[in-house]
């Protein structure tokens, strides 16, 4: 047990350093390829910093854990929503400027209700796997193409700025971060899944809720690390860009892989509980978000209200394991 414990807590520590190097890696790189800044921000960064859920979702369903795959990604976009925007707007309001994340808001709630409806079979197989992935590369060459259209939006700006501050890192040096920050994150992910995995057997928990807890937070702390950090600088878009990036590649891609490795049974109380509340709260987003006829914002109380919803889930879902 001790050498599970120790596994996961190294691995949780060493996947958001490398998670962090790798995307730092990747954005320069794309830099240096010519790549725009607003398609490095939608991208790179916003689904870079989705590459630990990925790649620990897949390993838990290569090594027959499914369930663990799929409440790390539903886990995650609720962390996401929840604990990352509401802590970020406690601090700071969250104002949305860009034209292209009013515009992926609906799409997100869409793709939201598209994963729900795909759940009602109780089942996740390989066809349901590749409506998933076929609609997340769609989605992938919708937004190349509204950020070719949109050179100059807020989000656009905002990566210029934030490429500019990261410091000079040379071809050469991006590349190599780019490949450490990979192995990394490989190695980072099979100890993670390792401990999870034991200890949850251990002590009679399902992968479920491990999934849904303990590795959805650890590997949604690149995401509140790069959030937090960019509302400091101010740049809002950022911020929220990075949530809906992330909840997108977890929707889509992180369990249409792990479906695709191994088809999956899905536990009723997924759809009743963790997709639901995953759905109430993307909308959440989205109304406050969007705006209407205003500048969308999420403000303090808000922030305050999604921090609750997250602290009540995490509390009811430590409770049915204690009971």
């Amino acid at each position: 047990m001790l050498l599970a414990v120790v596994a996961l807590i190294a691995g949780l520590a060493l996947l958001v350093w490398s998670a962090d190097r790798f995307v730092d890696g990747a954005a320069a790189t794309a830099k240096y390829a010519g790549m725009p800044p607003l398609l490095i921000g939608m991208l790179i960064v916003g689904f870079g910093t989705s590459a630990p859920e990925m790649v620990v979702s897949a390993m838990a369903a290569a090594d027959g854990n499914p369930a663990l795959a799929l409440g790390n990604a539903y886990g995650s976009n609720i962390t996401n929503i929840a604990l990352i925007l509401g802590l970020v707007a406690l601090l700071s309001p969250i104002a949305v400027h860009s034209q292209v994340l009013r515009k992926e808001l609906p799409i997100l709630m869409l793709v939201t209700l598209f994963a729900g409806w795909l759940l009602f079979d109780h089942q996740l197989n390989s066809f349901d796997a590749m409506c998933l992935l076929g609609v997340f590369f769609v989605l992938m060459g919708w937004s190349v193409w509204q950020g070719m259209r949109n050179p100059q939006d807020a989000l656009a700006t905002e990566m210029q700025d934030e490429l500019a501050d990261s410091g000079k890192m040379t071809l050469k040096q991006a590349i190599i971060w780019l490949l450490v920050g990979l192995v990394l994150l490989i190695i980072a992910s099979r100890m993670l899944v390792y401990g999870a995995v034991f200890i949850a057997q251990s002590l009679g928990v399902s992968d479920l809720v491990i999934g849904l807890t303990v590795v959805a937070v650890g590997t949604s702390l690149p995401e509140l690390a790069s959030s937090l950090i960019a509302i400091k600088k101010g740049e809002h878009d950022i911020a929220l860009g990075n949530v809906i990036g992330s909840n997108l590649f977890n929707t889509l891609a992180v369990v249409g892989i792990a479906a695709a490795i191994e088809p999956m049974a899905v536990d009723a109380v997924v759809l009743t509980r963790d997709w639901t509340l995953m759905a109430v709260l993307t909308a959440a987003v989205f109304v406050m978000g969007y705006g209407y006829k205003k500048q969308g914002r999420i403000n303090r109380l808000e922030g305050a209200i999604l921090l609750a919803v997250f602290i009540g889930y995490t509390g009811y879902l430590i409770s049915t394991v204690i009971s």
